[in-house]
């Protein structure tokens, strides 16, 4: 998604909000220019390094192209420090960026502005946004965010220990269970010294597993993580990736991993035969394993009615309610989503990007495989989490529910159950 920053930016629908006092909105076309001059906003936005500098490319492209508007870019990460000016009566920043998971739960606290006006004074094509990402967009029958790069799962694995192994790339379940199984090498002593398949985030990978076992997290009534469907995926990651092993030789195997989409990376490195990963991985592995021999196919899916089945995250782009300059920020914003800076965006962190009309740009030739992502995100079985005031708690406690099933400490009914208990404490408004 964004390199180094992907991990802990996907942590973030397990962040707590705060509730304050909200200024009033009054839509994005309450913005205002300075008589002396063009107006100045600021771009606080949570990448850093490479993709900042790419950023930054493309807020000078923006400030070079009309003089009315000046958009100073800030790299701020903290992701909290983000909240606490979002929810203050004085925002630091006039547009900025997120997960679209958190769309619902940031709308209902007032503190997003409703894009909807501008989207039409800017005359932006929101049907040429992928479908699957513009759901997490709404919130109230109104429009909060919108998506500048989208993102799917995959598999991906290890051309040479596949072959040494003899295995093809698994196209069943049945078929990937096999392949874990024999890829996996312990020592004498119990010790983990390749893994079959690995996690790069047991969140993201037990919830995509339960897509393809054709279950479902969210209902039209609510959160739904009891689904047959997403307790077959827990039970069969049990069986087959934890259980072989043991929780205990897991977590020390964990542990001592290498840093996430580095050299040393699990995968990269060929601790981790194979793992569900996103599309970014294809630009990283070109940047730090330049000869590593690696491949992807879609996750094998429980039946053939299931075939690339993935789950779909968007990196969103919205305006603070408080922001002083809405008028201008979404001029901005949408220069942002145009067909060329979002594909110049998209190619260079090696990000599939958010419009439909772009899935086929031959700009993204260079990343490997990187049409298996794009048709993933295309699936009519491509499912993503909702997003809605109660997403950032369910996402907390279908964590702490995922970690016991790792962690060999509870059955999948049993620690789901504790999740369902939960759900009668979450916010709807």
């Amino acid at each position: 998604m964004h390199t180094k920053q992907h991990m802990r930016r996907r942590a973030l629908i397990a962040g707590a909000l705060t509730t304050a006092t909200v200024v009033a909105l009054t839509g994005c076309g309450a913005g205002g220019g300075d008589a002396d001059g063009p107006t100045e906003i600021t771009f606080s936005y949570l990448w850093g390094g490479e993709e900042a500098k790419v950023l930054e490319q493309i807020i000078a492209d923006f400030n070079g192209s009309q003089d009315e508007i000046v958009v100073k870019g800030v790299s701020s990460p903290d992701t909290q420090k983000q909240l606490t000016s979002m929810s203050s009566s004085n925002g630091a920043f006039d547009i900025s960026d997120n997960f679209g998971n958190t769309v619902g739960a940031w709308a209902s606290k007032g503190i997003l502005a409703p894009l909807d006006d501008a989207i039409a004074s800017e005359k932006i094509d929101v049907d040429d946004f992928v479908p699957s990402a513009m759901e997490q967009m709404t919130y109230d029958g109104k429009v909060y965010s919108l998506p500048i790069a989208i993102h799917s799962f995959q598999l991906l694995y290890n051309t040479k220990l596949l072959e040494e192994a003899g295995i093809t790339p698994p196209t069943t379940m049945d078929e990937l269970a096999a392949a874990i199984e024999k890829l996996t090498v312990v020592d004498d002593s119990g010790k983990i010294t390749q893994l079959g398949l690995g996690s790069a985030n047991d969140s993201t990978t037990l919830t995509t597993l339960g897509y393809a076992f054709g279950g479902t997290w969210d209902g039209e009534d609510g959160p739904t993580p009891a689904d047959a469907g997403n307790l077959e995926a827990l039970q069969w990651y049990q069986d087959n990736v934890v259980e072989p092993v043991g929780a205990e030789a897991m977590a020390t195997f964990v542990s001592g991993q290498g840093e996430y989409l580095s050299a040393q990376d699990p995968f990269f490195s060929g601790k981790v035969a194979m793992i569900i990963d996103g599309e970014w991985r294809s630009a990283s592995a070109a940047k730090v394993a330049p000869d590593f021999d690696w491949g992807v196919t879609a996750i094998p899916a429980a039946s053939p009615a299931l075939e690339n089945s993935t789950q779909v995250t968007a990196s969103t782009l919205f305006i603070p309610a408080n922001s002083k300059h809405k008028e201008e920020a979404a001029t901005f914003l949408a220069y942002l989503v145009s067909p060329e800076p979002m594909e110049k965006f998209a190619v260079a962190l090696g990000n599939l990007a958010g419009r439909t009309s772009l899935a086929g740009s031959a700009a993204f030739d260079s990343l490997q495989d990187f049409d298996v992502w794009a048709d993933a995100a295309s699936s009519p079985n491509a499912k993503s989490l909702s997003s809605l005031p109660y997403s950032a708690e369910y996402a907390t406690d279908l964590a702490t529910a995922f970690d016991e099933v790792v962690r060999l400490t509870a059955t999948p009914e049993e620690a789901i159950a504790t999740v369902e208990e939960r759900m009668a404490n979450y916010s709807t408004k």
